[in-house]
């Protein structure tokens, strides 16, 4: 008998929700701000039924992890911090390199393995950076970027702190998938978060599943994740992660809180992927019911009904903003097809640092083929 995922406490089935299907907006946002959520996330939604039929069509290689359906996360926590705070990810990055305001032609080039690809073809599916907008990598070794995100939590504050002296007001995001809770790399980056006050913020995209392992088969309590955090004095969160309005609200909280302290946090975002771990994924360990209750709470449509309910749209601008993004997926996939891919001297590029000075702030990798820092 194959188990199915406990149900999460705070995103439950769609007979069984606490949460109206129209819900109040957030205070003190503009409403404009709040539909550029609604876009973004149509926009990634779009983008990986578009990468699904690429890699069907061998158009794109390795292993690849689609977002679809959390959505919500990506959006909501990239609306809860500043341009500035660093974010890192795993291997599931194409929603956050997009949230962050990656170019989807580079995101989608990265991909085809072509040069105008966000790494210029080299790291693909898994390996989203942009730097200019501090996005510091997906990672393919699980739990790998937990120590990184804590690296990163560091130097912010060794910058603020001590380079420029004055007061640390940067906080970190780190992603990771529930499967990485059992890695040790994640408990000893926890226990040195905790001894050092690093300002990093674990956010735990908790979909139920490690591959095709159901958390609480692979995870000890995995009914209250806290314990997890608690263990090394870190303050920790349970977050909606179905639902983008409240990521949101819940994660500014948390993070102006951990940015005020500069303190290190845990967020268990209960989540769900409505595809497969990865393309290859038959799905065989969770039931079509389980499945077809998690899609009927689907964060796009639940902040789109909202947006409706409160006359800040209409059902034609909605319908307007998916065929404008579904040109600009289209253009995304065309402009890689049409990239070169790179050539035999990209191997030597990249590998040592090449000249020592101030990041030139672009993404562009024509700017940064003409001799920007690489």
């Amino acid at each position: 008998m194959t188990p199915t995922m406990p149900k999460p406490a705070a995103s439950p089935g769609a007979a069984e929700s606490t949460f109206p299907s129209s819900r109040p907006l957030p205070a003190g946002v503009a409403p404009e701000t709040i539909v550029s959520w609604l876009r973004d996330m149509m926009l990634i939604r779009e983008f990986e039924v578009r990468t699904m039929q690429a890699y069907q069509e061998k158009k794109i290689g390795g292993f690849c992890h689609v977002y679809i359906g959390q959505e919500a996360v990506a959006v909501g926590c990239t609306a809860a911090i500043r341009p500035d705070d660093p974010m890192i990810t795993a291997y599931r990055d194409h929603g956050h390199a997009l949230a962050r305001g990656m170019d989807p032609r580079h995101c989608m080039a990265e991909m085809f393995g072509k040069i105008g690809g966000c790494a210029k073809g080299k790291g693909g599916s898994m390996h989203m950076f942009d730097r200019a907008n501090n996005l510091f990598g997906g990672h393919g070794i699980v739990g790998a970027q937990t120590a990184l995100g804590a690296g990163l939590a560091f130097a912010t504050k060794y910058e603020d702190e001590v380079l420029r002296d004055g007061r640390s007001d940067r906080v970190t995001l780190c992603f990771l998938g529930d499967g990485a809770l059992n890695q040790g790399v994640f408990h000893e980056s926890k226990n040195l978060a905790g001894l050092f006050d690093l300002p990093v913020i674990y956010v735990v995209e908790n979909n139920g599943y490690s591959m095709g392992t159901a958390i609480h088969r692979g995870t000890t309590v995995a009914h209250d994740l806290s314990v997890k955090a608690q263990a090394y004095g870190i303050e920790a969160i349970e977050v909606d992660g179905m639902d983008c309005v409240a990521v949101y609200e819940r994660m500014k909280a948390f993070c102006d809180r951990c940015r005020e302290t500069s303190r290190p946090g845990f967020v268990d975002m209960k989540t769900y992927r409505f595809k497969g771990h990865s393309m290859s994924d038959p799905r065989k360990y969770r039931t079509r019911e389980e499945e077809a209750q998690y899609e009927a709470d689907d964060p796009i449509g639940k902040l789109k009904t909202s947006l409706v309910s409160a006359g800040v749209l209409d059902e034609a601008a909605v319908k307007a903003m998916q065929k404008e993004i579904r040109a600009e997926v289209r253009a995304s996939i065309e402009w890689s097809e049409a990239s070169p891919a790179p050539g035999p001297e990209e191997l030597y590029h990249d590998v040592y640092v090449e000249k020592w000075g101030p990041y030139t702030g672009t993404s562009d990798p024509e700017m940064l083929r003409e001799g920007g820092e690489r």
